[in-house]
């Protein structure tokens, strides 16, 4: 256990878990501060696999806590990464019923394409760059499903608050957009400018050392980012709440705008 004396068999630690998420049980407070980060993304992937043989396909992978306004809201030292589903794909403009998710809030992030395999423990930026062909100004929808801030391993079991994302128009990178970190994001609640940011703030060094990290930590995990996936690369800024009627919008320069409401 984490603090304690016995490695904690992980099968039985996913088989609860998993068995608590399907109830609609998430983060159960009886596995509170009982696992470590590596326990935690092995309860992950296997909910993963749990996930996929009920039907789900996997669309990617998102990597969290990128940014050092989003580390400091939830006390974090590192990202943390999670899976995206099919299932979870939204287009811009779709509106969110309050009364199907739970406690939710929202990410400005861009979403990168992935047209080639990228498997670690060696991965280097310019395989990252070679591989990443297309952008998507985005929105990550999350929920806050338990103490977040308190227990971020079992955070990472739970699938790190992934709901759904919201994506804009696939837009190509090319020589003159290529260099993310110099993108910049207005975020806008019902009409009024909320904060600005660069791309330079997620990990430091824009959105691609997101997919650098990530390919090079699933590569502990005996996983690889495969071509075709998805990856949401993390907030520019804090995360926020909604409420009833909001309107949300994400201006992205270069990469144009999504949008979301919230009834």
């Amino acid at each position: 256990m984490c603090g304690g004396t016995l490695q904690m068999d992980i099968e039985t630690a996913a088989e609860a878990i998993i068995r608590a998420w399907d109830e609609g049980r998430h983060m159960p407070s009886e596995w509170v501060g009982r696992l470590s980060f590596d326990e935690g993304y092995g309860v992950q992937l296997r909910l993963l696999r749990h996930l996929l043989a009920r039907g789900e396909r996997l669309a990617g992978w998102k990597v969290g806590l990128t940014a050092d306004a989003i580390r400091a809201q939830f006390k974090a030292s590192e990202p943390m990464f999670g899976f995206l589903l099919e299932s979870g794909e939204r287009q811009s403009g779709h509106a969110f019923q309050m009364t199907d998710l739970k406690a939710p809030g929202f990410e400005n992030e861009l979403c990168l394409f992935v047209s080639k395999r990228l498997h670690g423990p060696a991965v280097g930026l310019e395989q990252v760059r070679d591989a990443v062909t297309h952008v998507a100004a985005a929105l990550e929808i999350v929920e806050n499903r338990g103490p977040a801030a308190s227990d971020l391993p079992l955070a990472a079991a739970d699938n790190a608050q992934q709901k759904a994302f919201v994506l804009g128009k696939k837009i190509t990178l090319d020589s003159k957009n290529g260099d993310l970190a110099s993108a910049r994001v207005s975020v806008y609640v019902n009409g009024t400018l909320c904060e600005e940011a660069s791309g330079s703030e997620v990990m430091g060094k824009g959105p691609m050392h997101s997919v650098l990290w990530l390919a090079n930590k699933l590569a502990q995990f005996d996983t690889a980012i495969e071509a075709g996936c998805r990856i949401m690369a993390g907030s520019f800024t804090k995360q926020y709440r909604p409420t009833p009627g909001d309107v949300v919008e994400a201006r992205f320069v270069p990469f144009g705008t999504v949008t979301t409401c919230f009834h």
